[in-house]
């Protein structure tokens, strides 16, 4: 059954550059010369085109994707497109969307779209992975580093429908009216001479009243005694703590313990000995948060083991693995019509696009 229709992102949200991807500045050259072909020839066939992924994951883009259609084909009130929502879970060569109307009103819109939905569903797919792996934590989304400043806005906006509880940058919460979260970083703590507990007071000193006070406590790598030192001197002020120790690096509190467990980067037993060290003294409430290569595998085991995190900041894994979506004519005046084994697949939970 249908799922019950619900609102899309209004194409201004997105910025598209409308006059240039009508021209096909961005499109495979295939495709504007297809279009090219058949307004020479005076050739405008009503056709269906289907839209499908190749692996299971969790639809993102198609609000975007939509967009794309109704600003940037030659006549959106000559198209009639149905196609799934952004963050419902959809299976192997399943349909996502259809268009049917004039071929050349939006043949050049392919390679636009196509990308889009490939973009979005990788960067949702991966988020609602490491969302479940580590429910009922939450999860900062903290790619943005990784990957160039173009795609801030669409990525952020897949993490939020996949569940992450914030985004770093007030470009990747741009889509939904929000803004970007963040902690004392490693950099403002240099700047102030390597003093963790300074630069923190100068944070809280500064920062918008709103604004949770998280601080990096690895500068020194030392976890523990910075913890203790910031969580002494801000007091209920401090909201958490977050560890990125290097997986090169070994923290000053687990060198007494070597020799049972992996002792690099951010692992369990370092989560421990903070936790522990910040509860002897009254801090409780004090949250720790941990960043540093974290997956689905590393969150996973965190979360099985019973790791005393309350969020976990991930970046890179984010944006791996591949997610291709692939359109195909298959109908042309109503009648079949279509690549070999690319047939007409109908799916019911398609809505109708308005």
């Amino acid at each position: 059954m249908p799922l019950r229709k619900r609102p899309r992102l209004d194409p201004s949200v997105f910025h598209l550059p409308v006059e240039r991807m009508k021209e096909g500045y961005y499109s495979d050259k295939y495709f504007t010369r297809a279009r090219e072909v058949m307004s020479a020839d005076g050739h405008a066939p009503r056709v269906t085109m289907q839209v499908f992924g190749k692996a299971q994951g969790y639809l993102g883009g198609m609000d975007e994707a939509i967009a794309i259609l109704k600003l940037c084909s030659d006549d959106w009130k000559a198209l009639e497109v149905h196609a799934l929502y952004d963050g419902e879970e959809i299976a192997p060569w399943e349909t996502v969307m259809t268009i049917e109307g004039p071929y050349p009103a939006f043949a050049h819109l392919e390679t636009l779209y196509l990308g889009v939905l490939a973009r979005r569903t990788r960067v949702g797919t991966n988020t609602r992975h490491v969302v479940d792996a580590a429910r009922p934590k939450t999860v900062m989304f903290f790619p943005a580093r990784h990957d160039h400043w173009l795609v801030q806005t669409g990525d952020g906006y897949a993490a939020h429908i996949a569940g992450a509880i914030g985004v770093s940058t007030d470009a990747q919460a741009s889509w939904w009216g929000s803004s970007g979260i963040g902690t004392v970083p490693h950099a403002l703590i240099a700047a102030y001479g390597g003093d963790t507990v300074l630069a923190t007071r100068k944070f809280a000193e500064h920062a918008d009243p709103s604004v949770q006070i998280i601080t990096l406590v690895d500068y020194e790598n030392d976890c523990v005694r910075t913890a203790l030192d910031v969580a002494r001197a801000l007091g209920p002020k401090l909201w958490g703590v977050r560890l990125d120790t290097s997986e090169m690096m070994v923290d000053a509190s687990i060198v007494p313990q070597m020799g049972t467990f992996r002792p690099t980067g951010v692992n369990p037993q370092l989560v421990w000995n903070v936790r522990r060290a910040l509860d002897r003294e009254g801090f409780g409430d004090v949250r720790i948060v941990v960043s540093g290569g974290f997956t689905v595998e590393t969150i996973r085991a965190f979360e099985e083991a019973g790791v005393p995190v309350d969020s976990y900041g991930v970046g890179s894994s984010l944006f791996v693995g591949r997610f291709d979506f692939t359109a195909d004519i298959v109908k042309v005046a109503g009648k079949p019509q279509a690549k070999r084994g690319r047939e007409y697949r109908p799916n019911p939970r398609l809505a109708r696009v308005e």
